[in-house]
């Protein structure tokens, strides 16, 4: 092996560490000390094997530099403006500057825009959004975290806690369930939902909650009343006006319709107006996460609260903490809001 194929994973693999403590012992930092006889091994290990340090993996473990990168799915929703509202309120008290990257839910842009706030040495990195079932892809996007961790730089994730960082996660099942059995209590027996994207984790979640909640109230939901789209509002448009689709004589064929967000549900009330329905006398709807927009919606739409600005300084301070071996998770959990579009049936 050559100098020039030397790499800190090398290092911490002669070494017997981890590659986070290589470049602790190596490239120093501004957060966490290596033990002397750790970091006595690390440096013999990179003795033995000619390994050259990265200029800027030190200048970045030591604290150099004053960015934050904001990765987010779509900043047009307002799930995420919103956690991004947390997020540069807690990254300016912290003398940082918020860098934000938009993916449009594309993993190969998230995974592009991680490498390059790791090449723009950005102090951390925070993800928010759900994850999807594709291992690959998850592998590939932890793997980049890690080696970004290596170097120096803090991480943190909203959603599921896959990526073997410090993650704030959202208790979806908890809380559709709890919306399952509040909806149940108003009288509703026959239910459509708008499901989200295939595969997509946090729309699984939030649907499986609802199912299993009414399942357990001697409810079931009709496969053909589930319809899958984009977690969008023309997602959810579509996705109502589909649902309506499979009515024969052109009625609602349920009595109240779930969309696993707010943005689809805002669209599916849109959807139901423009077919000549009205929300809620003729069809309910209930969304999820009880964005800012919602209050100039009529009729006042049910959902599920969640402290999305708090969510953003949460994270914020997750990958700005000093870092541990295991990864932690802070669960957040939601508030059912019953509003107008779901009134007790009578």
């Amino acid at each position: 092996m050559t100098p020039m194929t030397v790499t800190l994973s090398d290092v911490a693999r002669e070494a017997g560490v981890s590659l986070a403590t290589a470049s602790r012992a190596i490239n120093g930092s501004a957060n966490r000390t290596v033990r002397p006889d750790l970091r006595e091994k690390v440096l013999d290990a990179a003795r033995r094997l000619r390994y050259s340090p990265d200029a800027n993996a030190q200048a970045m473990a030591r604290g150099r530099t004053t960015a934050l990168g904001l990765i987010v799915h779509d900043i047009a929703d307002p799930y995420f403006s919103t956690i991004a509202s947390g997020v540069t309120s807690a990254a300016e008290r912290a003398g940082l500057v918020v860098t934000l990257a938009s993916t449009e839910r594309d993993g190969d842009r998230e995974l592009a825009f991680v490498e390059l706030m790791q090449r723009q040495r950005a102090r951390a990195i925070i993800l928010a959004g759900g994850r999807t079932a594709d291992e690959e892809a998850n592998a590939r996007l932890s793997s980049a975290l890690e080696e970004y961790r290596s170097r120096g730089g803090g991480v943190a994730a909203v959603g599921q806690p896959l990526l073997g960082v410090d993650t704030v996660t959202i208790e979806n099942q908890r809380a559709t369930g709890e919306l399952a059995s509040r909806l149940h209590a108003l009288g509703y027996r026959r239910f459509g939902v708008l499901a989200g994207p295939e595969g997509h984790l946090t729309a699984e979640a939030r649907f499986e909650g609802l199912r299993d909640g009414l399942a357990g109230l001697g409810v079931e939901i009709d496969d053909a009343h589930v319809v899958r789209g984009p977690f969008t509002r023309d997602g959810g448009f579509e996705g109502m006006r589909t649902l309506l689709g499979r009515s024969a004589d052109g009625t609602c064929p349920v009595d109240a319709v779930f969309a696993v967000n707010d943005v689809m549900a805002v669209g599916a009330m849109a959807a139901a107006r423009a077919a000549g329905l009205s929300v809620p006398d003729d069809v309910a709807i209930a969304g999820f996460d009880d964005i800012l927009t919602l209050r100039d919606i009529v009729p006042s739409l049910t959902t599920i609260r969640l402290p999305l600005a708090d969510i953003g300084v949460m994270a914020t301070e997750l990958a700005l903490a000093p870092p541990r071996d295991e990864p932690r998770v802070v669960p957040v959990d939601g508030q059912v809001i019953v509003r107008d579009s779901t009134p007790r049936r009578s």
